[in-house]
């Protein structure tokens, strides 16, 4: 075996988000050593083609230079030498989403598969990096976060750090600045949050909030053998909300508005939502880093990889992240029956639900779910937020099936047992066989429906025989996101079938939904609103003006598109009842409330 590969990076030039990367390859390959950058990052399924911000490339050998030539979109090929031989790339960074590198004079972050090369046939060797400091004035107080195990570099430092292999090095990213940290311990493994931003936040409630939560996710399928520490890495701009998972660590972005300050009482809507996100990147050390399907098994990054199987890694992962708040004591029953009533109405507000599977969603993530465009309501469906709802009512369904017997939580149990504590690769049929295998129920038909089908899930009866009430109305506007009732007097009598937003400071048509007013009256997505039956119209006012129209209206629409100034005649329709709302069943029988108190709880 090769000695470890020698990586280094260092923050080049911040002011021009320039890092350069050194790696040195002791024993080439003979015929000339390829060189790939991966096309995309596990997590987030769209070929990025990280090798384009690539901006410069050399290599050398004893001094010497050596050639190299470009073989295609992502690999690179040097000239024979019998000499250890050291690449070296100018990468330009400057994405700051969960999924890139960004580089400026504020901080310095990465992802691996946006800087790092792989060595071609020689991926399984050790990887050896330095991590350099950058030499600016602002930079001089930056400190290091990562889940990357150090290899004499101090706690939270520059200097060597260590990998076992490729595929590791590229699964821990980086953040470096001026960073606030909070330590904790959950389940006797230490885990750390770091924070890059200008907040103020309360960081021992934090803290104890994701002790409280990591300690509860811990107890169900019990630690990973490899799971000796965690950390959570956490920006927190102004606006912002995203996240990717990785084996001991997490890349997370919320706005800074959502983090608890001292004093708080309770849990306030936007902190909800960030502890919702760190449940489920955490809930994913087990549902997909480690229990993954089989084609990721290992990862190709040169290309696609088709599953069918998203549904069961984000999906599933999507219904437990909310569930687990309850669970653990941070958020009430009531607050948790809100956020699954927001879930529900964002699946019915789609028409894509009616044309696509949660199966299709999941093998066409690469070309239509991440990237969207105006029709994407009326032709997808989330695998994510529909995948969260099939999983809720197989739980459902097999606590009342098996006589609270089994639940999802023993299917998810022995798939941990199967696939994940194992290593092997889930099928792309075994997560159904071990839900049937598990319960002893034939579960063929309600895949069949629930998965392969577009059909609407029995919801409404699940719930009702665990206690909880499913209630539909018509929506308040464009800001009612479902999950509480409302009085029949704030509700309008119409809707547009449209969402507007501005853009350039004007109010554009973003989405239609087919056969909505604003589709039939001939509205195009990327028209710019000007006028409503001759009166400006504008985002913030559409609510109150769509409230004085009655189903039959006529009304005349003024739009420009493009530079062309038209005028659409739209008919008013009936608002539908498209959201959702949950509640507690005060008249229900003993036995729907008791397996309501069994779901909610830890049990």
């Amino acid at each position: 075996m090769s000695d470890a590969h020698q990586y280094s990076i260092r923050p080049m030039d911040p002011a021009a988000h320039l890092f350069e990367v050194r790696l040195t390859v002791t024993s080439p390959d003979a015929a000339g050593q390829v060189f790939a950058m991966p096309a995309w990052i596990p997590g987030s399924y769209m070929i990025r083609d990280y090798a384009r911000h690539v901006v410069a490339i050399r290599a050398e050998a004893g001094g010497v230079g050596v050639a190299v030539s470009k073989l295609d979109n992502n690999r690179w090929r040097t000239d024979p030498t019998d000499r250890a031989i050291t690449l070296v790339l100018e990468i330009y960074a400057h994405d700051d989403s969960v999924r890139g590198a960004h580089l400026d004079n504020t901080h310095a972050y990465f992802n691996g598969p946006c800087v790092f090369p792989a060595v071609a046939g020689q991926e399984d060797i050790a990887c050896n990096i330095e991590i350099a400091a950058a030499d600016t004035p602002e930079a001089k107080n930056w400190r290091v976060a990562t889940s990357m195990n150090r290899d004499g570099a101090d706690r939270y430092g520059f200097g060597a750090y260590i990998a076992d292999d490729y595929a590791e090095l590229i699964d821990h990213p980086v953040e470096i600045g001026n960073l606030s940290i909070g330590e904790f311990e959950a389940g006797g493994i230490p885990h750390i949050i770091a924070i890059r931003g200008n907040i103020r936040a309360d960081m021992a409630r934090l803290c104890h909030d994701l002790q409280t939560l990591c300690t509860y996710h811990l107890s169900r399928l019990g630690a990973p053998r490899d799971l000796d520490r965690y950390v959570f890495l956490l920006h927190a701009p102004g606006t912002g909300y995203g996240g990717l998972e990785h084996r001991w660590s997490s890349s997370l972005v919320s706005d800074r508005d959502s983090l608890p300050i001292r004093g708080d009482h309770g849990v306030s809507t936007e902190y909800r939502t960030l502890l919702g996100l760190v449940s489920h990147e955490y809930f994913h050390l087990w549902n997909v880093k480690r229990m993954k399907p089989e084609v990721f098994t290992p990862y190709d990054l040169s290309q696609e990889s088709h599953t069918e199987l998203l549904w069961v890694f984000e999906g599933i992962t999507s219904y437990y992240d909310d569930l687990a708040l309850v669970r653990s004591g941070l958020i009430s029953g009531s607050e948790y029956l809100e956020l699954l009533g927001q879930k529900i109405t964002r699946v019915i507000r789609g028409e894509g639900r009616r044309r696509q599977s949660v199966a299709e969603s999941s093998f066409d993530a690469w070309t239509k779910f991440y990237k969207q465009d105006a029709n994407a309501g009326n032709a997808i469906v989330s695998y994510y937020a529909k995948g969260s709802l099939i999983a809720l009512a197989l739980d459902m369904k097999l606590r009342v099936e098996t006589e609270g017997r089994v639940s999802l939580d023993n299917v998810m149990r022995a798939s941990w047992e199967k696939w994940g504590e194992t290593g092997e690769g889930m099928p792309e049929g075994g997560f159904e066989a071990v839900s049937s295998e598990v319960s002893g129920l034939d579960l063929g038909d309600f895949f069949d429906a629930a998965v392969r089908g577009t059909g609407e899930l029995a919801l409404e009866q699940l719930l009702h025989d665990h206690g909880v009430d499913y209630c539909l109305r018509k929506s308040q506007g464009r800001k009612d996101k479902g999950g509480d009732s409302v009085g029949d007097d704030k509700l309008p009598a119409v809707w547009l079938g449209a969402n507007l937003v501005m853009c350039g400071g004007k109010p554009v048509f973003a989405n239609l939904t087919n056969g909505g007013p604003a589709e039939r009256a001939g509205i195009s997505p990327g028209d710019e609103l000007v006028a409503l039956d001759g009166v400006r119209a504008n985002v913030s006012g559409s609510d109150s003006r769509i409230r004085r129209y009655r189903p039959g209206d006529k009304s005349e629409l003024t739009v420009f598109r493009g530079d062309e100034l038209l005028t659409m005649k739209l008919t008013w329709a009936e608002a539908p009842a498209d959201t959702c709302y949950l509640q507690n069943d005060d008249d229900a029988d003993t036995d729907a409330a008791e397996r309501r108190d069994i779901w909610l709880s830890t049990q």
